[in-house]
């Protein structure tokens, strides 16, 4: 009820997927991507939403465990398309169990990386960039785009910097894996949630000090640096980008409010890269 006693009004799935389109707007969409409603009506009621980076079996769980209406993920269940969604295969389950459950499936995959408020612009909020500035511009919209670069507060080591990162990221067992200098001082950092090999001469051409990004690749990173600066900061996938799924939480919510709607939605904390442990190696290793 609002505060007149008169009911409020009821959300539906179409209603949440213009939600996050206002956030992440089609035109920024890559044109290889798929950012679009998977499954589920749109005239179905939506009171709650799950957000996650992974539409996954645990995160459907999750999803169905907590009565979510409908769940909301950063990557697409299908990037390359398929010609069926049999419960045979991993992911045609994963639709028998959203519809079966009543909930409807989403996905915001690179406008999400390159919208105000986004990914790229929560990642580099996290390291505490200031004035950052789309890596990649938009070419509709040159204020948004993949990416984001911009100068640190002061000055500082690439050590000191990787321990910062370090602990702005969650959690998983892959860790933050560091190159370059740790000595040297910085201040003009790149980042870019996800994988980022395609954006090193991006980052070194902007005058990054350092790019921070995700699933660098032994031989693109060893040539980058054999050739110096930005040095390199590499977490993980899912580490990268579940920072922007918060800050589109909040987004939602003030949007459903601003209809006069209440719509709660919850982010998953569930880590789903694919890598469960870390262990030393060497001959002396436990």
């Amino acid at each position: 009820m609002n505060q007149s006693g008169a009911k409020a009004p009821a959300l539906t799935v179409a209603d949440v997927v213009a939600m996050v389109e206002a956030a992440a707007p089609p035109h920024l969409a890559a044109p290889w991507d798929s950012n679009r409603l998977i499954c589920g009506d749109p005239d179905e009621a939506v009171a709650s939403v799950l957000l996650a980076v992974d539409p996954v079996a645990s995160v459907v769980q999750e999803a169905i465990e907590t009565g979510a209406d409908m769940l909301i993920t950063h990557h697409p269940l299908y990037l390359r398309g398929t010609d069926h969604v049999s419960a045979a295969d991993p992911k045609g389950r994963l639709v028998h169990r959203l519809i079966r459950n009543g909930i409807a499936l989403l996905n915001a995959h690179t406008t999400l990386d390159a919208a105000h408020g986004g990914v790229a612009a929560a990642l580099a909020a996290a390291v505490g960039l200031r004035a950052a500035v789309p890596l990649e511009p938009d070419s509709q919209d040159p204020t948004q785009g993949i990416g984001r670069i911009g100068a640190l507060e002061r000055p500082t080591r690439l050590r000191d910097l990787a321990a910062v990162v370090a602990a702005a990221l969650p959690d998983s067992a892959p860790g933050l894996l560091v190159g370059g200098d740790l000595e040297a001082t910085v201040e003009t950092v790149a980042v870019s949630g996800g994988a980022g090999d395609s954006l090193l001469e991006a980052a070194r051409q902007a005058g990054a000090d350092v790019f921070l990004t995700a699933d660098l690749r032994h031989h693109p990173a060893s040539e980058h640096l054999e050739a110096g600066r930005p040095y390199l900061l590499c977490g993980t996938h899912w580490a990268t980008e579940w920072v922007g799924l918060a800050p589109l939480a909040q987004r939602l919510e003030r949007a459903a409010a601003a209809r006069g709607a209440r719509l709660e939605a919850t982010v998953s904390r569930i880590v789903t890269d694919p890598w469960v442990m870390r262990l030393p190696t060497g001959p002396d290793s436990p």
